[in-house]
């Protein structure tokens, strides 16, 4: 649902409500979307079991929702369970603006993978348009090095699709609304992750 360039104030508003609540309606009546949704949540779920950690990347405002996800395992989101291994390789700026003066920007997330991913662990890679090159380029890294890769983006999941193990693809293909739709996805993530780690011991 395209917002109108002429609609101002509570109009305006209005607007932008019922656009995000038509991208949640068409979501919630995706049954493969949410049965994939439920997957990516079992093999971050499974890896963190198993002793190894989840990574998160993503550009900008999905840099943001990369720390918020990591935020939310490490610390808590609704219960209190054992913190949970989740790294948002967006978070350290000397790295990123060292690799980039050094490497190029296209590499800030492939060395940082390179660093730091073991085979087992999780790789989320979240890009509203999926066409990102320094995104794209850690995800195929990330499968070279036998780690299982979710992506997280928009519309038809641009090149990031063929890509990765599972895509999460949301039903829109304007950049605020799929941005909205993914705070939904990473606070779901994070409900149904930590579900399974209540009353674990650390």
């Amino acid at each position: 649902m395209a917002i109108a360039a002429t609609a101002t104030g509570e109009a305006l508003v209005q607007e932008i409500l019922a656009a995000n609540m038509q991208v949640h309606a068409t979501m919630r009546e995706d049954s493969g979307l949410i049965a994939t949704i439920a997957r990516a949540a079992k093999a971050i779920r499974e890896a963190l079991e198993r002793g190894n950690r989840l990574l998160i990347i993503g550009n900008g405002g999905s840099a943001a929702d990369a720390q918020h996800l990591a935020a939310e395992l490490v610390g808590r989101y609704r219960i209190e369970r054992r913190a949970l291994p989740a790294l948002a390789l967006s978070a350290n700026s000397c790295s990123l603006t060292a690799i980039g003066n050094d490497y190029g920007f296209e590499d800030v997330f492939t060395r940082q993978v390179e660093a730091f991913a073991q085979p087992g662990d999780v790789l989320l890679c979240i890009s509203t348009s999926g066409n990102s090159p320094n995104i794209l380029r850690a995800a195929l890294l990330g499968s070279a090095l036998h780690v299982k890769t979710i992506g997280l983006t928009g519309a038809e999941g641009g090149k990031l699709k063929k890509c990765v193990d599972v895509c999460l693809c949301i039903p829109s293909s304007e950049t605020p609304r799929i941005q909205e739709a993914h705070t939904l996805v990473i606070h779901t993530l994070a409900e149904l992750v930590e579900s399974e780690f209540r009353g674990v011991p650390g």
